[in-house]
């Protein structure tokens, strides 16, 4: 039986939208990975499912309860939701820390090396706080790929600096180069089309 498709969790708060718009637009949309979109900033209704669409050829879906992972597809997490996933797909359940800095991307991180048998990759990109570090190192210890933005291009680098402080970062990279890493990892994974 065919192991599930890898995902990508982009972790990202303020300045994030730049971020994952470099990201989209550098990668294919029929390399076999699900994109999971967790942004930080939980208090307001996002609008990313509806901007981002612009700029990439993948479906962009607000997620939903039970929702199904597949591949070639980017999902969001909506406001004020813990994300987990399971057998059936997606999770959502109220958030566990209404109050202060969330911590809705290493909620995401943990649940996915507990319940998901494909590749994982987190990337952690431009945010305040350091949500989504305390998560990195258990991503390596089930054979996940950790990668944070580069600090010089990241508008706000406390997140990708809170990461790379984790010891548990495998790769420093632009946008641009992170979608090029994506994609050879995919390559290798066997699910998607393998590169040329």
């Amino acid at each position: 039986m065919r192991q599930k498709c890898p995902v990508v969790c982009i972790g990202g708060s303020a300045g994030g939208l730049d971020a994952y718009i470099r990201l989209l637009s550098n990668l294919p949309a029929d390399m076999g990975v699900a994109l999971v979109i967790v942004n930080h900033i939980t208090i307001m209704p996002t609008q990313l499912h509806e901007i981002l669409p612009r700029f990439t050829a993948m479906p962009v879906e607000l997620i939903e309860e039970d929702m199904m992972i597949e591949p070639n597809r980017v999902y969001i997490i909506p406001s004020n939701r813990d994300l987990h996933v399971d057998d059936k797909g997606f999770h959502l359940v109220p958030i566990s820390k209404p109050r202060g800095w969330p911590d809705v991307i290493t909620v995401f991180l943990r649940s996915l090396t507990r319940n998901w048998d494909g590749q994982i990759i987190a990337v952690i990109v431009s945010g305040f706080d350091g949500d989504g570090a305390a998560a990195l190192c258990g991503i390596r210890d089930v054979g996940g790929i950790a990668i944070a933005q580069k600090l010089s291009t990241a508008s706000q680098p406390d997140m990708p600096e809170s990461a790379i402080a984790s010891g548990c970062i495998d790769f420093v990279l632009a946008p641009e180069d992170i979608a090029k890493e994506i994609v050879r990892i995919a390559a290798l994974s066997g699910y998607g089309p393998i590169a040329a």
